[in-house]
């Protein structure tokens, strides 16, 4: 705990037998008091070994995507009593290091929201993001800040920290069940007037780390583009979208 604040951190699996247990050993326990993966009806041994490291395993009968998964994550953290939730991928690219010091900007009161941003700073390029992808996130970034009217570093990581309170006041159902849910989530907490802050974190690129193709990440900067877009035109009063209709 922290504050007096209950810590949970999520893992959204699909084949991620190869470093679920490299990951899970960089968990700082004492202050971490629950651990959720949720396997998304992988082709591996992932819920085995989960079970194995006696994490709270759920598993998808079907695969629901990667935005499906983090709805059954969420739903099943708040179920579960956590005041702060942190989601963290188990391929081992962002460091479990620092989940205490992300859930302790939340824990201090100052912030509802926290990305682990592996732009600030060098950590990109130096833990081998492809410079294409280093590239694009730079420029869909900027066009979001401009959109959403934040100043973020990036908005591509799958490294966040969310206090329960937060995650409330989000109605997730109608995001994407795919990749474009990481943006979408950011973009109903730009809505909502969550305050988001950052912290520096390496990242390592390797064989065994998920990461979509060049097709898949055309596809989804699409649709980051279509969410900043929409989110616009609704502040504006010229758009009346799903994503936003319950707006403040």
């Amino acid at each position: 705990m922290l504050n007096g604040q209950r810590i949970c951190v999520i893992l959204p699996a699909y084949n991620a037998a190869r470093t679920l247990e490299r990951t899970v050993a960089e968990i700082p326990r004492d202050t971490v008091d629950d651990i959720i993966l949720t396997d998304d009806a992988s082709r591996d041994n992932t819920a085995e070994l989960s079970r194995r490291l006696g994490l709270h395993t759920l598993v998808h009968d079907k695969n629901r995507g990667y935005g499906g998964n983090q709805k059954t994550c969420y739903a099943e953290a708040l179920a579960r009593s956590a005041d702060i939730v942190v989601m963290l991928h188990p391929d081992y690219q962002y460091s479990p290091k620092l989940v205490t010091a992300m859930a302790a900007m939340i824990a201090s009161g100052h912030y509802d929201a926290v990305l682990g941003s592996r732009i600030l700073g060098t950590g990109a390029l130096k833990g081998g993001m492809p410079l294409y992808k280093y590239i694009s996130n730079r420029a869909l970034t900027f066009a979001e800040n401009l959109l959403l009217g934040l100043k973020l570093s990036e908005y591509h990581t799958g490294y966040r920290a969310w206090s329960a309170a937060a995650l409330r006041k989000l109605d997730l159902s109608p995001c994407s069940d795919d990749f474009v849910f990481d943006n979408q989530m950011l973009a109903l907490a730009a809505w909502a007037g969550l305050n988001i802050g950052e912290i520096s974190c390496p990242t390592r690129y390797f064989a065994e780390a998920s990461s979509i193709n060049f097709s898949r990440s055309v596809t989804y900067g699409l649709g980051v583009l279509e969410t900043g877009v929409k989110f616009r035109l609704a502040r504006w009063g010229l758009h009346k979208n799903g994503l936003f209709a319950h707006a403040a």
